[in-house]
């Protein structure tokens, strides 16, 4: 099995310029939890609700709140740290809420190319120090193609134990 056998070639994106609010909102309408970030078709970065989400992290106590105020188009809860001593949470939510998605995306993007085996897309997606859920899959110019999934990979590593079963 290759990352061609696997990905999905129907990808959710971001821009580099979509406001962060935008984002937020697309991913609570999302089944998954980030978007690769792609400029002139190229992967530059992907944004995931934790890149969004530490925007707002003054301390280290937990609070979910409820974001649904303009510029958000609907209600989402979120965990949040929150600082007793600052109560300025919400400022902060407006003040980022416009920010580009370019100033918290993750521009070091780990990706594979469509000729790599499942071997490969293992070891990433089961690597201990970086937690990744979804490899974007590009080619020789890091053109987007598709993107791998955790899910993909279970799904085919299941399909393929059946399909053995049933044939002996």
């Amino acid at each position: 099995m290759r990352a061609r056998d696997l990905m999905t070639t129907d990808v959710e994106t971001a821009d580099p310029d979509d406001d962060v609010s935008a984002v937020l909102t697309r991913l609570a309408r999302a089944d998954f939890n980030g978007f690769p970030v792609v400029e002139d078709d190229r992967v530059v970065g992907i944004v995931t609700q934790s890149d969004l989400v530490n925007l707002f992290q003054p301390s280290d106590r937990t609070l979910w709140i409820p974001v649904g105020f303009p510029p958000f188009l609907e209600t989402l809860e979120y965990a949040i740290d929150l600082s007793w001593d600052s109560l300025d949470t919400e400022l902060d939510l407006l003040k980022h809420a416009g920010d580009p998605v370019s100033t918290v995306m993750t521009d070091e993007v780990v990706t594979v190319g469509p000729d790599d085996d499942l071997e490969r897309i293992l070891d990433l997606l089961a690597d201990d120090e970086r937690d990744i859920n979804r490899l974007p899959v590009v080619d020789e110019d890091d053109r987007l193609l598709g993107i791998v999934a955790r899910q993909d990979v279970l799904r085919a590593v299941r399909d393929e134990r059946r399909a053995t079963r049933t044939d002996a």
